[in-house]
């Protein structure tokens, strides 16, 4: 049986039996064609244990996968196999004979508080051609600092889902299908209101909460591609928007947030994944010392 074509098949199940998201999907798609194309195999049946031993070890070598890379595809073809084997197109699963890499524990980079403070501050007052690009740029770079979005959430956010009212965002279908609700601050809410008074003299009726400049439809990945590009030229600062989002949580504990807090901003299933950032920041740590019974005596 072609693999193509039980690929289909199987994004087909995962999508409506298993709700995967469309980023879920299009990984699948994605890492089982590359499988197909190193092992230069298009039957089911003609995929052996060498075949895919081989397969992993091309992406370590070749390729130079991460850890984090390795799992991904680890992930991804067992979960393709586990369902050609439920449906007899596959005797056995030999990616389960493979050995999985511990996790690396690297901490999350994040940028310094100042570094943030001047990254708002090239956003804001960067040489636009309109007053509606400065509002609205400010508030999508605002809402990644102080609200901690990913990028594919914050770009699926809806007119309604933000209700400056009440300060709050509501996250619909985040990363494993998961709502959720982040309160908002009142300069995250003075940011969002400058931009939506920009957008209704626009006269944006697109259900999208950031809209393009030019047309009455929502902003696009390579929209915001192009900015992040834009603005990391203008400022001289390295970041990427998960960097941004690293921040955002780094910021949030160096502040005095709890972690359980912090864990549902940020959306994690497990409270360990958001745990890291208690060691990523040697603020946090430094106030956690000065807490230590014997600071209170001092010796001459």
């Amino acid at each position: 049986m072609n693999i193509k074509l039980l690929l289909e098949d199987f994004c087909h199940y995962a999508k409506y039996m298993r709700a995967v998201s469309p980023n879920t999907i299009n990984r699948y798609r994605q890492q089982v064609s590359y499988f197909v194309e190193v092992s230069k195999t298009s039957d089911i049946s003609a995929v052996n244990k060498k075949m895919v031993h081989s397969f992993f070890l091309h992406g370590r070598v070749a390729k130079n996968w991460s850890t984090a890379t390795y799992r991904t595809y680890y992930m991804t073809l067992i979960v393709f196999f586990r369902w050609c084997m439920e449906h007899e197109y596959m005797e056995e699963n030999f990616v389960e004979s493979m050995i999985l890499p511990k996790q690396e524990k690297s901490l999350p980079k994040a940028l310094k508080k100042q570094e943030a403070f001047k990254l708002l501050e090239v956003v804001y007052n960067y040489p636009y051609t309109h007053r509606y690009l400065r509002s609205r740029n400010h508030a999508i770079f605002s809402m990644f600092l102080y609200a901690g979005l990913r990028k594919n959430e914050l770009l699926n956010l809806k007119l309604a889902d933000v209700d400056i009212e009440n300060f709050t965002i509501f996250v619909r279908k985040g990363k494993g299908n998961k709502d959720r609700i982040i309160p908002m601050s009142h300069t995250l809410a003075q940011s969002l209101d400058r931009y939506l008074t920009e957008r209704k003299k626009q006269g944006k009726t697109c259900p999208e909460f950031f809209t393009s400049s030019n047309r009455n439809q929502g902003f696009t990945v390579s929209g915001l591609k192009r900015l992040t590009t834009r603005i990391r030229s203008a400022s001289g600062i390295d970041f990427t928007i998960h960097k941004l989002r690293h921040t955002f949580a780094t910021l949030m504990v160096e502040g005095g947030c709890d972690i359980y807090s912090l864990s549902k901003m940020m959306g994690h299933s497990d409270i360990k994944t958001t745990t890291i950032y208690l060691s990523a920041t040697a603020e946090h740590l430094r106030s956690q010392v000065y807490k230590h019974p014997l600071n209170i005596r001092t010796f001459v």
